[in-house]
Formats: C-alpha cells, sequence, structure tokens
C-alpha cells in the first residue's frame, strides 16, 4: 500500500499528520535538483513503508529533517508527536554529522558509530531510506562533493546495509555511487555487458515454462520464478578477478526460483541438477551454512539447453524477504505475530528455530571486528523468539545495548575517534596524536570551550586547543581512562623528573621543586580568535598552560574564561595581566593561586 493510500485510510493518524506537518515546514524550500524539498522527505517515507516498518518510523522518514534544515524545534516535535519520533528524528539529525572521507583505520569505526549513535535500530533504517534517495539525485551536487558522498556510501553505508543482512538494499547502494567513483569503467562497462545481459535474459525466459513445467510435474508449485540480473558494481568486481572476460561471469543473470518450504527448496534443487548437470563445485548452500550476515538460499551453476551456463537461486519466501530486509524483515514478522502491523506489512512467515539459537550471543561484549552484527541479531531473534505477550518486549528488540561501555566522538574533519566510555578530551587528544595531547591546554565539545576532564559523549564533536611546547599536567592521572593517555603522561613527568636532577631530595623527601598553579579569570566580551590571542600572549611570556575553562551562560554579556597557569610568581603573574588586559575583547582580569 503506497503512502498517500495510508494517509487517505487513516486521514487523523500519525503518519497523515507527519506529512501535513513536513510539508509545512520545508515549504518554498528547494534541493540542489530545483524540486521542491519535501519531495525527499516524501521519498525517504515512502521506502520506509515499502520496508514495512511501523508508523513511527514512517513519520520520523517524513519529519527527519525538520530540525535540521528548518525552524523546528525538536521540543516541537516532541510534543506534537510524541518522544518516540522525536527520539527518531533527533538521532538521524546526529548522524548528519558524520562525514567520511575515506581512511581505511576508521571505516569501521564510522560504521559501529553509527549503531551506537543510533541506540534504536530505527534510527538506522531511516538514515538508510535517506542515503539511498539521496544517491539517487547526486548528481545535481557539484562533483567534489558527489566524489564525497558516494565513497562515504559505498565504504560506510552499503555495507552497513550489507551487515545488517539487506542485501538488496547494499547492492543498489553500490551501484548508485559506482558512476561517480569509476565514471570511465562504468561507461565501459555499460556498453561491452548490454548485449550479454540482454541475450541471458532472453534465455532466461525460453527457459522459465520448461522449470515451472518441471517442478509442477513434482507437486511443486513455485510462489514465484524471476531473474535477477548482476549489478554492475558487482560485475566490475568480478571482472577485475577474471581478467575482463565477461564470457567467465557465469552469474551475469540468474534465475530465482522461490517455494514455500525448505524442503521444497531441496527438491527443487534436486530435480534441477536431475534435468541438467551441475557444475563441480558451483553447488552453495546458505540454507544449512548462512553466511555471516545470515543471507539464506541455495546456488547452484548447471549447464543447461544448448550448452549455456545457467546459475540458479532458490529459497523460501520468508528466506527472500530477509535477504531484502536483513534485520527490519525481524521486526515485520515479530510485529506480525503480535498484530502490531497494518494489513498491508503482514508478510512472509515465521520460521522455525532450533531451541536457543542465538542465545549464546545474548548480552556478550564485542570480541571482534566482524562479530558485532552477528551478535546484535542473534540477541534481537533471541528476544523476539522468547513469545512475550508484552508488545513493548519486541520494541526493547530494537535497542542497541553494545556500545554502552563505548563512545566514539568527532574530529572537525570529521574522523572518527573509538575511546571507552568516561573518556576526556585528554584521552581523545591522545588518540588522535601523541603530540596533540601533550600540547593540549584546553578543548571544544561541539563548538563550546570545555574543560579538559569533561567526559565525552558518542557524536560529540571535539577540537583540541593546543600550545606549541606546552607539556603534558601530572593532575591530567586524575580524570583520563585511556592506557594511551596514561602512559604519556607518566612518561611527560619521569623526563621532567630526570630533567631537575632525578626529583628527590638526598633525604628521601620530595624536593620542593613541584609546581604550583594560578588561576586566572578573565572577563571577555566573545570573538572569533580570542581564544588563539589569550594563548600566545601566555606563551610569549614563557608560561604554561594547564587547562581552559569558560562560563558561556545564556544572557551574559562577558562571560568568564579561566586559564590554569604553571606558576606562583606573583610577579610573572602581575606582568601578564597587563599585557593580557590590553588583548581586544578582554574587559577584565583577576588571579588566585591555587
Amino acid at each position: 500500500m503506497l503512502l498517500k493510500e495510508l494517509i487517505k485510510q487513516n486521514p487523523t493518524g500519525l503518519i497523515a499528520r507527519a506529512y501535513a506537518f513536513a510539508e509545512r515546514a520545508h515549504r518554498g524550500q528547494k534541493r540542489k535538483s530545483g524540486e521542491p524539498y519535501f519531495v525527499h522527505p516524501a521519498a525517504v517515507a515512502e521506502i520506509l513503508n515499502q520496508w514495512h516498518m511501523d508508523d513511527a518510523t514512517v513519520a520520523a522518514g517524513l519529519l527527519h529533517d525538520t530540525v535540521e534544515d528548518t525552524g523546528v524545534t525538536l521540543d516541537a516535535l516532541k510534543k506534537e508527536f510524541g518522544e518516540d519520533v522525536a527520539f527518531l528524528v533527533d538521532g538521524v539529525t546526529k548522524l548528519g554529522r558524520v562525514k567520511y572521507r575515506g581512511a581505511e583505520n576508521i571505516a569501521e569505526n564510522m560504521r559501529k558509530m553509527i549503531l551506537a549513535l543510533s541506540q534504536d535500530l530505527r534510527v538506522v533504517f531511516v538514515k538508510l531510506a535517506d542515503r539511498l534517495h539521496n544517491m539517487t539525485t547526486l548528481a545535481a551536487l557539484p562533483p567534489a562533493k558527489q566524489k564525497r558522498i558516494a565513497l562515504e556510501t559505498d565504504e560506510i553505508y552499503a555495507p552497513l546495509a550489507y551487515r545488517l543482512g539487506m542485501q538488496n538494499l547494499s547492492g543498489e547502494l553500490q551501484d548508485l555511487a559506482f558512476p561517480f567513483l569509476h565514471p570511465k569503467e562504468y561507461r565501459w562497462l555499460l556498453e561491452s555487458s548490454k548485449e550479454q545481459y540482454e541475450e541471458r535474459l532472453k534465455y532466461l525466459e525460453r527457459l522459465k515454462p520448461a522449470v515451472e513445467k518441471l517442478l509442477e510435474g513434482h507437486d511443486i508449485k513455485p510462489v514465484a520464478i524471476d531473474f535477477r540480473a548482476k549489478r554492475y558494481s558487482s560485475l566490475y568486481k568480478k571482472l577485475l578477478r577474471y581478467g575482463v572476460d565477461i564470457g567467465k561471469i557465469y552469474d551475469l543473470v540468474a534465475m530465482r526460483i522461490i517455494v514455500a518450504t525448505i524442503p521444497e527448496c531441496y527438491a527443487a534443487l534436486g530435480l534441477i541438477h536431475e534435468a541438467w548437470p551441475p557444475l563441480p563445485g558451483r553447488i552453495k548452500d546458505y540454507i544449512a551454512m548462512p553466511k555471516p550476515n545470515s543471507y539464506r538460499s541455495l546456488h547452484t551453476t548447471v549447464i543447461g539447453p544448448d550448452e549455456k551456463i545457467i546459475e540458479f537461486q532458490i529459497r523460501t519466501q520468508e528466506m527472500h524477504e530477509e535477504n531484502e530486509y536483513g534485520v527490519a524483515a525481524h521486526w515485520i514478522y515479530k510485529q506480525a505475530q503480535r498484530g502490531m502491523v497494518r494489513p498491508a506489512q503482514q508478510v512472509g512467515q515465521g520460521r522455525t528455530r532450533k531451541p536457543g539459537e542465538g542465545k549464546e550471543a545474548a548480552g556478550k561484549k564485542l570480541a571482534q571486528e566482524l562479530a558485532w552484527v552477528q551478535q546484535l541479531k542473534h540477541w534481537q531473534e533471541h528476544v523476539g523468539n522468547e513469545a512475550v505477550a508484552d508488545p513493548e518486549e519486541f520494541m526493547r528488540a530494537m535497542k542497541i545495548d553494545f556500545f554502552k561501555d563505548r563512545i566514539f566522538a568527532i574530529t572537525p574533519h570529521g574522523d572518527v575517534i573509538d575511546l571507552p566510555a568516561g573518556s576526556t578530551p585528554v584521552d581523545f587528544a591522545y588518540h588522535v596524536h601523541s603530540e596533540v595531547g601533550d600540547t593540549a591546554t584546553g578543548a571544544k565539545v561541539n563548538g563550546t570551550l570545555a574543560p579538559l576532564d569533561q567526559e565525552l559523549r558518542s557524536g560529540d564533536m571535539v577540537e583540541i586547543l593546543t600550545q606549541k611546547g606546552k607539556k603534558p599536567s601530572s593532575d591530567w592521572l586524575r580524570f583520563v581512562k585511556t592506557g594511551i593517555a596514561k602512559d604519556h603522561i607518566k612518561a611527560a613527568g619521569r623526563q621532567k623528573r630526570q630533567a631537575m636532577g632525578g626529583g628527590w631530595a638526598a633525604t628521601g623527601h620530595r624536593a620542593q621543586h613541584h609546581a604550583t598553579r594560578c588561576e586566572l579569570k578573565i572577563a571577555v566580551e566573545d570573538r572569533v580568535g580570542l581564544i588563539k590571542d589569550l594563548s600566545a600572549m601566555i606563551a610569549r611570556n614563557h608560561l604554561n598552560i594547564l587547562a581552559f575553562h569558560s562560563d558561556n551562560a545564556k544572557g551574559s554579556r562577558y562571560p568568564f574564561d579561566k586559564i590554569e597557569i604553571q606558576t606562583a610568581d606573583q610577579a610573572k603573574i602581575e606582568k601578564l595581566i597587563l599585557k593580557l588586559k590590553l588583548i581586544k575583547g578582554v574587559k577584565e582580569v583577576g588571579y588566585r593561586l591555587i
């Protein structure tokens, strides 16, 4: 059922209200393609509807850009549509901060961060639907942006969809990215493969009645028989392996047979092998041994009529739905079992599982880079299979709890830093580079000055303020969480003690050369470059900054900046204060020894 039909069927429902609200919010806005902006959220919601998502997710698809691109606030959405929809929209908005520019070592972190920020798989579904539609209009953007978004799609979102079992979506995203990443190869492939595709398709269409007759002659009535053409992006990768010989690609177009039950899958395989000899080593049983992303199907390659090579894919309707929608398919089945979905959503049948299947993965921490999605799926299936009458139980199965002990913070360039929960800007700085950590004087978190001991949260964008020649403070050991930060701080402390003669008096008591501190309290009129000017002035006076703190109280004309410096020499402090007062924006300076 199309979105407009759903709205017509229930004109006062959640989806109808979200549609009208989003249309008003985006009125007058245009996309780069020249279309009215509302075309995009409407298309995203339609995709989610085709994936059989619940009403809250479809509504979030309609509203996903309102907070980012219009004057609508998250509180307004919460008031109008409830906590659930507002939570989903907020999750998609946070993911909009993440930018990827092609560093192999952070691609895996990016995928994990998307899940960690989402906290609920429905946020991931909205983001994937958003990316799918955006890719169809990518040609309207400048070339540099096309390349970056295509790369992000190919290396982050397509693999994420694949790991979530959404085979079809993954392939579609890769196909949409391919022309922008490899334009010459794409044009060559179109020209080279056109005749081959057409020839194979015509051959399989002629063969289809014979396959139907073969199956029905043994009391197997197929649910459907169709053809799956190999995607261009996948074909290109395979051609590279085979020395660019398209004649060696046997699955250029495959015949897909969908039957009612698993026994019928194996029976159909036997009948096909009886009719046409299989190629040795080309039989793959992904039902008995599913792929890591839970893809299930039987594949076989045979020598068909006229000595033509054919690939067959045999599966049940439920397998087909799972291979198309992945984790999203579980959403459909479990809601359908509890009567929580619209009639149009009830597709497929629940499969029988072995008792306790997936139980061993429930609640365990991540052990390997490639294990997280399998664990996620097993955990969800385990919760769903408990057959709890309470619908809230399945809603909890959508929540992602595997990243509670990790946070994912972002650099100003969009790189993702994976840190343990409780980490601070100092931990972040050392993970960027040891020199950044050693010379850190302060931090901006989401554009606002923050103390170096502030706990970071997933999705925080962190910028580290540094001062050339500065050394780390031993005080940082009180709050840092990561081993890398502790090791560098301790190493710097050892070097400092060695430079000062070992750091211990002959009597065994600690020498009286340890640093004392001063806290400067500066009333400032904030402006661009103020922090840089303050830091430069302190550095020119040969003083070491320990930390920045800022009081950006709303409504305050002159907020306070507090700067800790490593000196107790009052003569030096008073001389510095006179110079600081000359800096534009500084209104008053006071100090105290700490």
